[in-house]
């Protein structure tokens, strides 16, 4: 069965999230974007965790639904299941240097959720955030998860952010080997994050036997899916931690598999170039190295941003592609791409009445951003709008990339 899954965002309980973030309304915009599968999020919090065994029934194995809803498989396109999910902060020291590390964990059933909660308890605050910040080395907390269950996936998180991933500049490791040492074989996906694309990671060899994912990171609803994954695999926790394994070997007719990553234009994501947000400066990695990685103006060193962390460990040039590697779409926002054209607020009445109107006539948004006819988005929008996504989908955009926590600029029109 193809269907599109985003496995990393937060609940009302994580820190800078919305108080809309509970699992109505994740549900609600998980149907509006054209996710079928979507990780809950948060589940070490206890009062999250309360929630989702109150509101949540097993439908296929290891995936959930609102218990609202009938109970039956559902065609593509229209019931949302849910995922066990949560991230993880560690921030530990080792080789003499502080390092901050996120994990995404997938598990198969509320009983292996409650184990790995029983265990984080005894390290650390579960109460104190939906992403709970430990003093947990991130290969002992591998440990811990797989001797809990080895049905679950430890996933690193967004791994080129400067300040909290494996890969990052300000606090991360070189390879992750360095890492997970003895473990490093258990970590089978990692997640490019928004301020990366495949291409990018495809310069790195050591991922070449790693599975690329996107997810979204979502603060809020209305962020869900606007980097996602689509598969073709069985409709089970299990089809999908499959078809994740085993990506990166030789496929074998109508075997389960990743077909393709969506993906945020990197450029826009807010750790892209080097830069110093309060001085307004923004590098690029050759402009960077000029300057010796300081800024210019207040002589202090600049954050290094994902384009020049990966330079630096990139054994292979630009545009080099392993056998192994799935293909990917990039994506624009559909409001973003409305308002652009507007020219109004993401917030206007105008702007929000295009977007209902498109969602109401061509069924959800990745639809409308990957697969609609000029044709039949010009029929209920306008010749503009059409051309402005058929230019998304081209790549034809002009973007002001991001830097040091600052969102990149985008202009289609």
């Amino acid at each position: 069965m193809k269907f599109v899954a985003d496995f990393h965002i937060h609940s009302k309980y994580s820190r800078a999230t919305s108080p809309s973030t509970d699992l109505e309304n994740l549900d609600k915009w998980a149907k509006i974007k054209g996710v079928n599968v979507l990780g809950t999020g948060d589940f070490t919090h206890p009062l999250w965790f309360k929630e989702l065994k109150q509101k949540l029934r097993p439908a296929e194995p290891g995936l959930f639904v609102l218990k609202t809803h009938p109970s039956r498989l559902p065609k593509e396109g229209e019931l949302l299941r849910f995922l066990l999910s949560c991230e993880i902060s560690c921030i530990y020291k080792k080789n003499n240097k502080v390092r901050k590390v996120h994990i995404i964990v997938l598990a198969p059933s509320f009983e292996v959720v409650e184990k790995i909660n029983e265990e984080l308890s005894k390290i650390g605050n579960l109460k104190s955030d939906g992403r709970p910040i430990l003093g947990l080395d991130a290969k002992d907390l591998l440990k811990i998860i797989l001797n809990i269950s080895k049905d679950c996936l430890a996933i690193p998180a967004h791994i080129w952010t400067p300040w909290f991933s494996i890969f990052g500049s300000k606090s991360g490791f070189n390879s992750l080997e360095e890492c997970f040492e003895e473990l490093t074989p258990y970590i089978y996906a990692v997640e490019t994050g928004l301020c990366s694309s495949p291409t990018m990671n495809w310069q790195i060899p050591e991922l070449d036997n790693i599975t690329l994912l996107s997810n979204s990171d979502a603060h809020s609803p209305q962020k869900i899916g606007r980097e996602a994954n689509v598969f073709d695999t069985e409709f089970s926790y299990k089809g999908i931690i499959d078809a994740i394994k085993n990506h990166t070997l030789p496929k074998k007719i109508g075997q389960a598999k990743l077909l393709y990553t969506i993906e945020f234009f990197p450029e826009e994501g807010k750790y892209y170039n080097d830069g110093h947000r309060n001085c307004k400066v923004n590098f690029s990695p050759k402009e960077s190295k000029k300057n010796n990685a300081l800024c210019p103006v207040c002589k202090k060193p600049l954050v290094i941003g994902v384009l020049s962390r990966i330079e630096e460990l990139a054994k292979r040039k630009f545009g080099s592609k392993p056998k192994s590697a799935a293909p990917f779409k990039t994506i624009i926002p559909l409001k973003e791409i409305i308002t652009d054209i507007q020219k109004k607020s993401v917030i206007s009445k105008d702007v929000e009445k295009i977007y209902n109107n498109l969602i109401l006539k061509l069924g959800n948004e990745f639809n409308i951003l990957l697969n609609a006819t000029e044709k039949n988005i010009t029929k209920h929008s306008s010749l503009k709008i059409a051309n402005g996504i058929l230019r998304a989908r081209q790549g034809r955009v002009k973007i002001k990339p991001g830097y040091d926590g600052v969102y990149g600029k985008i202009k289609i029109s």
